[in-house]
């Protein structure tokens, strides 16, 4: 690693944001290979909900476990060991003879994702100095969408192999998870995992890497300090100082996921290809890579102006611009036949808004809300809500298309995105600049009278 402390700092966390990359690329390669599965495995609509939603029930369960692993273990072991995981799952997924054998190869990449999501923008804000902690968790988002849009033009690029290709879509995932576990062995230990861990001299010599000597100084203290007040206990966070804090993640977590933005991720192909006009299974994989690339480029946007303009103004401006989006893609969906073109120019705006707001700031909020000997177990929960969240939305999509029709299925997803908006209206904090010390301090009942 650089001895440049900004280098340094944005060296490790790009190793750490990594997993988020195969967290995207694994979430999303399922978009272009369910095309082939669908047919190859004959599935129906419930099937292919299964299909899809294997890898989110392996997410709840990984990101239930994380906080626990990762408190008792640390930050750096417990992603090692989600590293591993995605390799083998990678791989697993590839050999299916049929669909029981590729849910179960699923629901272990699932596990690796569930336990990343958790441990990755928590590393990262723990390493970070405040002045930048938005945009480097940020760039946990940012590798998040570079996955996804790899995965699309992965998908892109081999759905001409045939029926088959979909198993080379999954495989193509080991060599960068081999890659990932090797560089995480050079990036250190979470500073305040370590001072919690009675390991003040180890975690100093890191800060000070990281922001130099004196203020390392004050901020083992102030670890020291706030960990002397906490217990780590899951019944520490159903106290009054952190119940607020609690119901504040869990809810952006749900919100973020019930506004609809994984049927795109999961089921844009098919979304394309069977109701919106695009009838090859390459046209449509063609159209989400262009979908993917707005991803992209909406999440560089978020990264150079969260730290600037704040966490809320960005929420509350996606938000309302996911909600139009969706209004006016319900209305498209109604004109027989459905505008293929204008449908395609409505889900990237609905997909630029996101990635610039929800995408990012999400996971920015739910690693900085909570004090250090709980913030293990309270993302874990955050994160949870987040995957239940998100497997309901994808088990059900289909069979709400089905019931509702595709245009009354996104009007539901439009109005839970202005829900949303009046939720980041009254019940948010803005945390811009703050350190992780003093956003904890603001739940205690002299901090909200501030």
């Amino acid at each position: 690693m650089t001895s440049s402390p900004k280098l340094y700092v944005y060296g490790i966390t790009a190793v750490a944001a990594v997993s988020g990359l195969l967290f995207g690329f694994d979430t999303a390669v399922i978009n272009g290979a369910l095309v082939f599965l669908r047919e190859q495995f004959r599935l129906s609509d419930a099937q292919t909900e299964v299909a899809a939603g294997s890898l989110l029930l392996g997410c709840v369960f990984g990101s239930s476990a994380a906080g626990g692993l990762t408190d008792a273990w640390g930050r750096k072991k417990v992603l090692l060991a989600a590293a591993m995981l995605f390799c083998l799952s990678s791989l697993g997924t590839a050999l299916p003879r049929n669909l029981t054998q590729f849910v179960v190869a699923r629901f272990a990449a699932g596990l690796a994702i569930g336990v990343s999501s958790v441990l990755a923008p928590m590393y990262i804000a723990e390493v970070s100095p405040a002045h930048i902690r938005g945009r480097l968790v940020t760039l946990n988002q940012m590798a998040i969408v570079t996955g996804i849009l790899g995965a699309y033009f992965v998908n892109w690029c081999l759905s001409g192999l045939g029926a088959e290709s979909w198993r080379w879509m999954f495989a193509s995932a080991a060599v960068p998870s081999l890659v990932f576990f090797v560089a995480l062995l050079r990036i250190p230990e979470s500073p305040r995992w370590l001072v919690r861990r009675g390991r003040e001299q180890q975690a100093f010599g890191i800060l000070t890497r990281i922001s130099g000597e004196m203020a390392a100084r004050k901020e083992v203290l102030a670890i020291g300090s706030s960990l002397a007040k906490e217990s780590g206990s899951f019944r520490e966070l159903l106290t009054q100082e952190l119940r607020r804090p609690l119901c504040i993640a869990v809810a952006l977590a749900v919100l973020s996921q019930v506004t609809g933005i994984n049927t795109v991720i999961y089921y844009g192909s098919i979304l394309l290809k069977e109701h919106a006009g695009r009838t090859s299974a390459s046209s449509a994989i063609g159209a989400n890579a262009i979908i993917g690339l707005t991803n992209f480029l909406c999440t560089i946007l978020a990264t150079l102006v969260i730290d600037r303009v704040g966490r809320k103004v960005l929420l509350l401006f996606g938000s309302a611009g996911m909600g139009v989006s969706l209004a006016m893609l319900a209305m498209a969906f109604r004109i027989s036949p459905p505008p293929a073109n204008l449908i395609v120019i409505l889900v990237l705006a609905y997909v630029a808004f996101f990635a610039v707001s929800l995408g990012p700031g999400t996971w920015v909020y739910l690693a900085e809300l909570f004090p250090t000997a709980v913030r293990g177990r309270a993302m874990s929960l955050a994160t949870l809500s987040l995957w239940l969240a998100c497997l309901a939305v994808t088990l059900s999509f289909l069979t709400l298309v089905r019931i509702l029709s595709t245009a009354g299925a996104f009007s539901v997803y439009g109005g839970l995105c202005f829900i949303t908006f009046g939720f980041v209206w009254f019940w948010l904090p803005e945390t811009k600049g703050l350190s992780l010390e003093e956003i904890q301090s603001f739940w205690t009942p002299r901090g909200r009278k501030k």
